[in-house]
């Protein structure tokens, strides 16, 4: 969406919330599909490899999660929180526009 319209529709703040808890969501898919596949292969080579990319992994998932938990984004310790934002997410949306 462009800026503009972001502004207009008072979606500005609710655009970057989507991106970031898109890609946390992938981050956290990565995560569980590597460690399938560490524990179904049998080469250790290939085992070694798909070990350093799950690390890598939980290691975007960790420094994803501080820099939302930081913005105020992301509660997961917190779920009467976490409910808060994502209603009043839910209410902006509802809110919205159709574009």
């Amino acid at each position: 969406m462009n800026f503009l319209l972001e502004k207009l529709t008072g979606l500005d703040g609710l655009t970057d919330q989507v991106i970031a808890m898109d890609f946390l969501i992938s981050v956290k898919s990565g995560v569980r599909t590597y460690a399938m596949a560490v524990t179904d292969t049998v080469s250790p080579d290939i085992k070694a490899t798909l070990t350093r990319q799950l690390e890598d992994a939980m290691d975007l998932h960790e420094r994803l999660s501080a820099y939302l938990m930081e913005k105020g984004i992301y509660h997961p310790w917190n779920v009467d929180e976490q409910i808060a934002v994502d209603l009043a997410n839910i209410e902006l949306a509802l809110k919205a526009p159709t574009l």
